[in-house]
């Protein structure tokens, strides 16, 4: 058994031995963390806009302001240029709309519809898709339009 005996003021220095490296590091590294973060920023950032539904149409421009949004993704009925019905991305016949639309909505929380149509559709086709989903019970029934259109009260 040794004993060493110190020269000096009685303080003992500590190098940097064996023991000193096996103590576990008490620092949390953020950059892999910030790294992996600002990963998933980007993806949403690319894939945010496909999330759309992806029927294309040309939505009249209106000064409309928008509506607020909802938990769930909205319930959409679109009337492409070439005469389609469609729910959500789902092309439908014009006679079985209300009755899906109906199962569709049973199983939501809630019963509003957007409805979205080409801009060269005629008012009577829009109104009587309209008239239909009023009469199958549908009371809550929004119509999607792009922003940026015109006033009208003379201002721009």
């Amino acid at each position: 058994m040794g004993v060493s005996v110190s020269k000096g003021s009685g303080t003992r220095r500590r190098g940097r031995g064996r023991r000193d490296n096996l103590r576990p590091m008490s620092e949390i590294n953020v950059t892999p963390f910030v790294d992996v973060m600002l990963v998933l920023l980007i993806v949403f950032m690319v894939s945010a806009p496909l999330m759309t539904v992806g029927v294309p149409i040309d939505l009249p421009d209106t000064s409309a302001e928008a509506l607020p949004s909802e938990a769930e993704e909205p319930l959409t009925v679109t009337l492409t240029p070439e005469g389609e019905v469609m729910i959500q991305s789902t092309a439908v016949p014009m006679g079985e709309l209300v009755n899906r639309l109906q199962a569709v909505a049973a199983e939501r929380d809630s019963t509003r519809i957007f409805l979205r149509a080409d801009g060269a559709i005629p008012y009577e086709d829009v109104m009587r898709v309209m008239g239909a989903l009023n009469a199958g019970g549908f009371r809550e029934i929004g119509l999607v339009t792009d922003a940026g259109g015109p006033r009208l009260d003379g201002g721009e």
